[in-house]
């Protein structure tokens, strides 16, 4: 393990054993990792309230709250959803094994611990675990509307303007802002019952004209449904596109709904006007905006719309 990468790396260790303790803090303390100890699993949650430790090395016997509870109450705090939880048990019991991943563990290691290995894991897991949340921070910035759920349709984590509007969905979701939508929850039950099943467009209209719409965008590796929410405002985009590229009021209006992933025939209804019309809008507004395709422009209204 990298001193220098992992400087600032803190450790949470939990273990009654004394014994354990301080094989573990001194396998631990020549890396330059930041080390936190507790008792019981009363203690750590005591310290996860005040500090958010990069991995947790779990005990799994303790008296009062064993690792597996602790565990699973440091797991409801969406804070700790990536924080990597290894086992330390002297247990090799399959059962024993299980209740270890089912709490929310990722990994486990065998008592009497093996330092090598104890540091070999760790490492990996904290890679890992820096990864996803380098990743997750990097949407958190980047104005992008997005919403990770599991199959039950649970809010996993979710970017700050994907919450902002999902909130006003209050009213429209019975099972509250921490589920998707009642249309949508019905909608994922079946995708995952089926394995696939055709993707829609859910519209939202809410009080006061506000228009959301929420698209799938898929299934990543860690099994996280990942869904994309927007708000549509289409008189106040329409202007800010006119007024920007130097539009007319319909090639604003094409331009808009191209943006957001209209074919030209959804267009064609929604403006009602014909499809070889709207090829004659795009031609010029393509030209206007010098470009030469469908993607191009929409990523050019995104960037235009996220500045305004």
């Amino acid at each position: 393990m990298n001193r220098t990468a992992d400087q600032k790396a803190t450790i949470l260790v939990v273990d009654d054993s004394p014994d354990t303790l301080s094989m573990v803090t001194t396998a631990l303390e020549d890396l330059g990792v930041k080390l936190l100890v507790a008792l019981d699993g009363e203690s750590a949650l005591q310290i996860t309230e005040r500090v958010t430790p990069d991995v947790v090395l779990m005990d799994c016997v303790m008296p009062g709250m064993d690792g597996f509870q602790t565990c699973e109450t440091i797991k409801q705090n969406p804070v700790y959803k990536h924080t990597p939880v290894i086992f330390m048990t002297g247990l090799s019991d399959t059962d024993h094994i299980v209740k270890g991943f089912s709490s929310g563990g990722i990994d486990y290691l065998t008592k009497p611990i093996i330092p090598a290995e104890l540091i070999a894991r760790m490492k990996v897991h904290l890679s890992n675990a820096r990864q996803t949340r380098n990743v997750q921070s990097a949407l958190d910035n980047s104005r992008r509307h997005i919403i990770a759920t599991n199959a039950g349709g649970e809010i996993l984590w979710a970017t700050p303007e994907a919450t902002h509007l999902l909130s006003k969905t209050k009213k429209q979701a019975s099972s509250g802002v921490d589920c998707l939508p009642g249309q949508l929850l019905v909608w994922l039950k079946a995708y995952v019952d089926h394995q696939g099943t055709t993707v829609p467009e859910f519209d939202f209209f809410i009080e006061d004209e506000i228009h959301i719409l929420i698209s799938f965008k898929g299934k990543d590796a860690n099994d996280e449904y990942l869904f994309r929410i927007s708000e549509i405002n289409e008189v106040k985009d329409q202007e800010i596109l006119k007024e920007h590229f130097s539009l007319t009021d319909r090639e604003a209006e094409v331009l808009f709904w191209i943006a957001n992933g209209k074919s030209n025939k959804d267009i064609g209804e929604i403006l009602e006007i014909s499809p070889r019309t709207i090829n004659k809008h795009l031609q010029l507004i393509f030209t206007k905006l010098g470009i030469e395709n469908r993607t191009s422009a929409a990523t050019m209204v995104m960037k235009v719309l996220w500045d305004a």
